[in-house]
């Protein structure tokens, strides 16, 4: 427990305004999109990296836990303050510091808005890919931290891909910079890779240098309905095998579709029985001509329909069905428990069917869409918490999955990380070597065990 004694060092660092320790303050910091709570001892929302640093060094010296925490949209615990503690909140540092044009690079603060960024370098006709879905809340830091992903990942690839610099406190208060503005650079380790989906285990990122690229000319939209999920997937190995690789390659199943149509009236074919919604984009020219030779492809592998949008506006209707998922779910079941594994992109059949099964083995509803581009499948395990043995059933349901994910040649995680959720079930992918040594680069780096402890590995 954090007394009042080292709340009155905090306020010295930060400021009395940005200290909080009344329950209605700490309520607000207990919670993500995962539903565990716990409630931290305190809060502090430092203004700059001077600020972080010393709030750090206070932390080693009074032997306290700190966790990070940006928006705190995650689903897998990672900010989650078990154990108590102080949540250390980044919303303050929300500063984009500079565009450079010439350069195609941005330095911002990690409080940034994930849209906010991306709306302020497309102004000046360029282009940060990344997209994950919680992008219109969630912030910049916390997406490097969870390494996040998003639709554009198939083309463009995840966060890590385009971060080229960091700076970061430390868990005992240290500040370094990792990387650079430079593309190219291998003087040392790469601390800049191995600190982007750390889950705020091993620093506090304070700035951040990004990659970006030219605003592409134009896209194009289609929504692609199969009569099976089969034929969805050999459309997806089938486009990329023909060297068009498009921007998103967005997977639905039947369950999914359901869910859709019977809340908002979509009007799918009865037959339906998967979806790929698909954007290409770039030069002008080149996407008509790769839409065009998509739909020549995916005709005999079982669709049903293809609708290809015409303007803006008909994109985002196409897109529309896939947005309106989420909110559907709830029909199923009150509850659920949304896992990101991944498989080869030839192998999402193999394990749609392996889920089907487990879904039949407990009798819980499964949901499944995803990334299918790159393999990656959100299981949304569907139960109500009020009756007796249904969480016990979607502990033991979610495990068969990880399962089924991994002898695919798969992994438990592709976009939501660790953090607490996914901590016992990792022996399940890493051998107690790799554990071992990742413990001990945790250990090398915060020896105290300050930051974010119980994070990713085991108890």
């Amino acid at each position: 427990m954090i007394d009042a004694r080292i709340i009155d060092k905090l306020k010295e660092i930060v400021g009395p305004d940005n200290v909080a320790a009344e329950i209605q303050d700490l309520l607000c910091y207990g919670y993500d999109a995962t539903q565990m709570e716990f409630l931290p001892d305190a809060v502090v929302h430092p203004a700059d990296t001077a600020e972080v640093a010393a709030v750090m060094k206070l932390a080693n010296q009074e032997r306290f836990p700190v966790f990070p925490r940006g928006a705190g949209s995650g689903f897998s615990g990672g900010a989650l303050p078990k154990g108590g503690g102080i949540v250390l909140v980044t919303t303050r540092l929300n500063r984009i510091l500079r565009i450079d044009t010439e350069n195609l690079i941005a330095e911002v603060e990690p409080g940034v808005v994930t849209e906010q960024f991306q709306q302020e370098v497309e102004k000046l006709g360029l282009f940060y890919p990344p997209d994950p879905a919680s992008l219109k809340f969630s912030t910049l830091g916390g997406n490097v931290a969870e390494n996040a992903g998003g639709p554009r990942c198939v083309k463009y690839g995840v966060t890590r891909d385009f971060v080229m610099g960091l700076e970061v406190v430390l868990p005992t208060g240290e500040i370094i910079r990792t990387g650079g503005e430079t593309y190219k650079g291998v003087v040392g380790y790469d601390l800049t890779r191995l600190l982007c989906g750390s889950e705020g285990t091993l620093g506090v990122i304070t700035k951040i240098i990004f990659k970006l690229l030219p605003y592409p000319e134009a896209k194009k939209t289609m929504l692609t309905i199969f009569d099976s999920i089969d034929g969805a997937a050999k459309a997806v190995s089938t486009i990329i095998g023909n060297k068009i690789i498009p921007t998103t390659l967005e997977f639905m199943d039947h369950a999914t579709l359901k869910c859709v149509d019977r809340r908002f009236k979509m009007g799918l074919p009865e037959s339906a029985r998967a979806v790929l919604l698909i954007e290409v984009d770039g030069d002008r020219e080149l996407i008509e001509r790769q839409a065009a030779r998509i739909q020549e492809l995916v005709k005999p592998l079982g669709l049903v329909e293809c609708k290809v949008a015409k303007d803006a506006a008909e994109s985002e209707a196409l897109w529309k069905v896939r947005r309106l998922v989420s909110p559907s779910l709830r029909d199923v079941n009150p509850d659920k428990y949304n896992e990101d594994i991944v498989v080869p992109r030839s192998k999402v059949p193999d394990v749609i069917r392996r889920i089907e099964k487990i879904q039949q083995k407990y009798d819980i509803p499964i949901v499944n869409f995803g990334h299918a581009g790159d393999g990656n499948i959100h299981v949304n395990v569907m139960i109500d918490k009020e009756v007796a043995g249904q969480q016990e059933k979607a502990h033991e349901a979610i495990r068969e999955v990880f399962r089924a994910a991994l002898d695919l040649g798969g992994t438990m995680s592709g976009e939501h990380g660790v953090g607490l959720s996914k901590a016992p079930y990792i022996p399940l992918e890493l051998s107690p070597v790799q554990i071992a040594t990742m413990q001990a680069v945790k250990h090398a780096l915060d020896p105290n065990n300050i930051l974010n402890p119980g994070k990713m590995f085991p108890a």
